[in-house]
């Protein structure tokens, strides 16, 4: 999977699921404060992750997280890793 494909998967199902403008989503932005997530939000992503690319997110793996550009490039790296 290529990973533009992989960006426009997670954009389409942040856009429908934490129904945030596409305009919102740019690499710099935080991740958190732009989805306006909590501790269950964060939930409903970690099981729509794995719902949509297969493989298990550990809570630890969000520490390190903080924009878009660093949750395309975790999960394109485990699509990597997977694959």
């Amino acid at each position: 999977m290529e990973n533009t494909e992989i960006i426009e998967i997670i954009n389409g199902f942040l856009v429908e699921e934490f129904e945030v403008d596409l305009n919102e989503i740019v690499p710099d932005a935080n991740l958190k404060d732009t989805l306006e997530l909590d501790s269950l939000d964060f939930v409903d992503l970690v099981v729509i992750i794995e719902s949509h690319f297969k493989f298990k997110v550990v809570g630890e793996d969000f520490i390190n997280i903080h924009t878009f550009q660093d949750f395309y490039d975790y999960i394109i790296a485990k699509v990597n890793v997977k694959g």
